[in-house]
């Protein structure tokens, strides 16, 4: 019978890490206006940001319909901004960001925040961590809502 081979080779390992920041770099810009790629993760994969925590690819699947569907009804316009995606570290990925966008109401606000996303590895290339940082509060970010544009 032969043995299941759990860990991948240094350069197979490598080989995926590069691929997931591809499939980062591609999904990322256009999350909210189509869905992105849910191979890279774990099914378990746990997700942190400001405002949610939760484990789970089906709970993951659903905070991203979320926020495509907030991004539609709520703006006029949004973007999200890749500025960079690196190996932060053997076992993690990180990227760079921004969110900018125009609310759909009379006075036309702005939104503008930065934030950081961290990826952790599993021994086999996919993604189990997702954390988020925003660089304003949730509280800083919703009072621009009522700021005009």
């Amino acid at each position: 019978m032969a043995t299941l081979k759990l860990d991948l080779s240094e350069a197979e390992y490598q080989a995926q890490v590069e691929q997931i920041m591809e499939t980062l770099r591609a999904d990322l810009p256009t999350l909210f206006e189509q869905d992105i790629s849910y191979d890279i993760y774990t099914k378990n994969i746990f997700f942190q940001d400001p405002v949610n925590t939760f484990k789970g690819k089906f709970n993951y699947r659903i905070i991203y319909w979320t926020l495509r569907f907030h991004a539609r009804l709520f703006f006029t316009e949004i973007f999200f901004d890749l500025h960079r995606v690196y190996q932060a570290e053997k076992d993690a990925i990180a990227a760079d960001w921004t969110v900018r966008g125009t609310l759909r109401v009379p006075w036309r606000a702005k939104i503008d925040f930065d934030g950081n996303s961290t990826y952790k590895l599993t021994p086999q290339g996919l993604i189990y961590d997702h954390r988020d940082q925003w660089m304003r509060s949730p509280k800083e970010i919703l009072q621009q809502f009522f700021r005009p544009g």
